[in-house]
Parts: C-alpha cells; structure tokens; sequence
C-alpha cells in the first residue's frame, strides 16, 4: 500500500531537504547531481549524470539507497546498490525507525557504501 498523501508531503519535505543539503556545487550540477524519488513505500536517492558515451542531453541515474517502509513492524529496511546493481540490506543497520535515522545513515556513510 502506497503512502497517504500527507505522508507523501511530509516525506517530499524531509527527503527532498536532504538532498538539497548535500546536492554538488551548482557550477557542477550539470555533470553530477543528486535527486530522489518515492515509489510505492519505498524512498531512493540517487545520482544523475550525463550517459557517456551518449548523445548530448541524455542522463543516467545511478542508485545510491533505497529504504523501505514495512507498516506491519514501523520500521524501515534500508538497503544500498552493489556492483552487481542489485539492493542488498545494509549490513550494519539493516533497519531503522524513522526516515530521519535513514538519511543520516546515508550522509554518514560509515562503511562507503552508498557514495563509495
């Protein structure tokens, strides 16, 4: 079940504060980028950048994490993106109570896993 619209909202603001804080300089946007988007009950940040080789103007999203909300526990499984471009849970927090805790996963990045 996908999320109420005030939870949506609520999400947008969170997240969407998140990766304003740490999107690249804006001279250097237009190379490297990063963005988010909810899907379902599931939140995924991820960065956007020209397709080499490709034509002028084409982009590529490369994932980053991706957490997802499990309503029958409240808790989030947060997941990241191997090499072999598949989500596999995080190992050291494979799930956490709030979106708030998930993103600071992510900007810690503890284990480089989700920016290398």
């Amino acid at each position: 079940m996908a999320f109420s619209e005030l939870e949506t909202k609520r999400l947008e603001k969170v997240v969407g504060a998140f990766v304003e804080k740490h999107r690249p300089p804006p001279h250097i946007r237009h190379q490297l980028d990063l963005a988010y988007r909810i899907n379902g009950q599931s939140i995924e940040i991820f960065e956007v950048r020209p397709k080499w080789p490709g034509a002028p103007g084409e982009i590529m999203e490369q994932s980053v994490a991706k957490a997802t909300y499990v309503r029958t526990t409240n808790l989030w499984k947060v997941f990241w993106m191997r090499a072999d471009l598949k989500w596999h849970v995080y190992p050291p927090t494979p799930q956490v109570g709030t979106v708030d805790r998930f993103l600071a996963l992510v900007a810690e990045d503890k284990h480089a896993c989700f920016f290398g």
